[in-house]
């Protein structure tokens, strides 16, 4: 096995085409792509994903916060942004950067509109929220009236589309929920829409419902751990490939007896001689501690190495009694064979969580 230099996440936007052409193969022509890329591009680089999108021509990005946005146009993103969770305290950075809100309560809405006037703005693109069951954000379908009362008496905002979110798209057992939630969704833009010249356009779908609800994709949709290489499905990962890879190195290698510990608090006794080796990942960089004690592996020389007691902040140990590796050797936490689904599975947790939690002091490395 060559000899490996450092911790890197290699980011492969080869495989980010093919997982974005093959998400749009599931919709009409005349269905926009929203590509989520919020939480550094789910735990990548937002930049490097978002000017790779660009070229391809997407149609919106989506961040959670203000300063996501910012970081994008700070690198040249040209594509409409969507906030998805803005705070007031951040509105007039927003529409400095030409970062295009969602707003989801009446107190919010009006301090919107309030920001807005005082910065005589005229039909500043806004989204609106409603909860039609996920009971995170969103209006209800009886704030409509006081949405269109505040509509009527400005001319700061205007409303470019409403949305909601399927709560459980990827659950085959919750279908009669989701198909409640886009009955409901259906009659709020309805009714939302009637009394307007301009009417909103409309969006629901999250990777799994582009997936599984096609009669929901309406006028665009919102994908993002599926640009990353997750379907959430057994079935969908086959036609979807993780875009990004962490890999680190063996920095040393101990022969530990019997009776020896391993790590923090001696959480680890071996039982028989054991060759172990030390890797410089550790909590600090996104494997929790979740991961130890046997919980969770490393790949070395395509073979499974338990990690050894508990994570540190920097490092973790694992057992390579029976691999054939020296110190230099490649270790591999997740690839597009390895999965960060699989080691996450492994620890009870999920890719979402174990992904975005990749430290940026984590050197990226752009495969194009």
């Amino acid at each position: 096995m060559d000899s490996f230099n450092e911790t890197v996440l290699e980011i492969n936007l080869t495989t980010l085409s093919k997982n974005y052409y093959y998400l749009k193969s599931h919709l009409g022509s005349n269905t926009k792509f929203l590509a989520v890329v919020k939480a550094f591009g789910y735990g990548s680089d937002a930049v490097q994903i978002a000017k790779h999108l660009e070229s391809l021509n997407v149609n919106y990005f989506a961040v959670a916060y203000v300063n996501e946005g910012v970081q994008l146009r700070d690198a040249g993103i040209t594509t409409p942004i969507m906030v998805l969770h803005p705070q007031p305290s951040n509105f007039k950075t927003l529409i400095d950067c030409c970062l295009e809100p969602s707003l989801y309560s009446p107190r919010v809405l009006q301090q919107f509109i309030d920001i807005a006037s005082e910065m005589n703005q005229n039909e500043y693109p806004v989204h609106l929220k409603f909860n039609t069951g996920l009971n995170r954000l969103g209006f209800r379908e009886n704030d409509i009236i006081f949405i269109h009362s505040h509509l009527n008496e400005t001319a700061a905002i205007k409303v470019k589309s409403i949305f909601s979110h399927l709560a459980s798209s990827e659950d085959l057992e919750e279908v009669a929920f989701s198909k409640s939630q886009i009955i409901s969704f259906i009659k709020i833009a309805a009714d939302f829409n009637a009394s307007l010249e301009n009417p909103a356009f409309l969006h629901m779908c999250n990777t799994s419902g582009v997936l599984n609800y096609p009669e929901a994709h309406f006028d665009m949709v919102r994908c993002g751990i599926g640009l990353y290489g997750f379907g959430n499905s057994a079935k969908e990962n086959e036609n979807l490939t993780p875009i990004a890879s962490l890999k680190s190195v063996v920095s040393q290698i101990h022969i530990i007896q019997p009776n020896e510990t391993v790590g923090y608090n001696r959480a680890f006794k071996a039982t028989k001689s054991m060759k172990i080796a030390t890797i410089p990942v550790g909590h600090a960089d996104g494997i929790g501690r979740q991961y130890g004690n046997g919980s969770g592996f490393v790949i070395v020389n395509n073979k499974k190495a338990p990690i050894l007691g508990n994570v540190c902040m920097d490092m973790i140990m694992v057992d390579i009694t029976d691999i054939d590796c020296k110190e230099g050797s490649e270790v591999i936490f997740f690839n597009d064979t390895f999965t960060a689904e699989q080691l996450a599975e492994s620890a009870n947790t999920i890719s979402y969580e174990l992904i975005t939690g990749i430290s940026q002091r984590i050197k990226r490395k752009i495969i194009e």
